[in-house]
């Protein structure tokens, strides 16, 4: 610019009639304001001199014919970019050479651009939704099967077990039951409620119910000893003629001898082996 300051504020040569730049209220001729002030540019290593634009990044400085792409060369001025590791790329050039891909669509997510992370993998924020409903998941509670990530209400509709008693979801653990899932807390005696899981139990009309319960109300009693047979753990038992003993208990009535597999004789109400029914 020309201007009516008089002198260059550092040599002190004429300004008359020639371009100077201010600087803080001074004038300086554009050699000594060039020597003094310019910044050098980042790829040409030149002094950006008055004339020229002075593009500034981070503290860097470039000529505007300098300010380029460092992979494909294309200028980025009034572009968006991005750096790494000190070089300067155009959107294009950074994400092939640095941005994630799309866990579902395995396409670019490009800088600036939503990525959502979960589990390792990245995602485009309109890729991350439940595969059933297709709502964002966002930051919601969600569950994943076979790769795909379903809202917790969806899955539970999809995929979870209600039990057989109560009719809720099955979250976690349960025990099935005549092909039947059901609530551990759920399966219980059908007699006095006591929780059967992990406890031994007998079915009966298709429900279950404790050992005592099932002998209490259910089980035959051995004619021998009088206590109930219940049959747990394959136990072997004798009938006859209405009447059931425990296997162990199956002995001839006047030597004791056992008639599991042998021979025996009644009278009236006692079983006997040959021997002492012959006597």
């Amino acid at each position: 610019m020309t201007s009516n300051h008089t002198d260059c504020h550092y040599c002190l040569q004429s300004l008359r009639g020639r371009k100077y730049a201010l600087r803080e209220e001074n004038a300086y001729c554009v050699t000594c304001y060039d020597s003094l002030f310019a910044n050098p540019c980042e790829e040409c290593k030149q002094p950006i001199e008055c004339d020229s634009k002075d593009l500034a990044y981070k503290g860097r400085h470039w000529h505007e014919r300098c300010f380029n792409c460092a992979k494909c060369s294309r200028s980025l001025v009034e572009k968006p970019f991005a750096a790494k590791d000190e070089l300067l790329l155009c959107t294009e050039c950074y994400s092939d050479e640095y941005s994630s891909k799309c866990f579902h669509c395995q396409k670019t997510i490009m800088p600036g651009s939503r990525k959502m992370e979960f589990k390792g993998s990245s995602w485009h924020e309109s890729c991350f939704v439940c595969q059933y409903c297709r709502q964002p998941l966002g930051t919601k509670p969600l569950i994943t099967k076979d790769n795909e990530n379903y809202c917790v209400p969806c899955f539970e509709k999809q995929f979870a077990h209600h039990c057989y008693s109560c009719k809720k979801v099955i979250t976690s653990g349960g025990v099935t039951y005549h092909d039947q899932p059901w609530h551990k807390e759920c399966f219980v005696c059908a007699a006095c409620k006591t929780q059967l899981s992990g406890q031994r139990f007998i079915s009966k009309d298709e429900y279950p119910y404790c050992v005592d319960c099932f002998s209490k109300f259910y089980a035959k009693k051995c004619a021998a000893c009088k206590k109930p047979i219940t049959a747990l753990g394959g136990a072997k038992f004798i009938s006859f003629e209405e009447r059931q003993w425990h296997g162990e208990c199956f002995n001839c009535a006047k030597c004791s001898v056992s008639l599991v597999g042998q021979g025996f004789l009644t009278k009236q109400d006692d079983v006997l082996c040959h021997e002492c029914g012959s006597a």
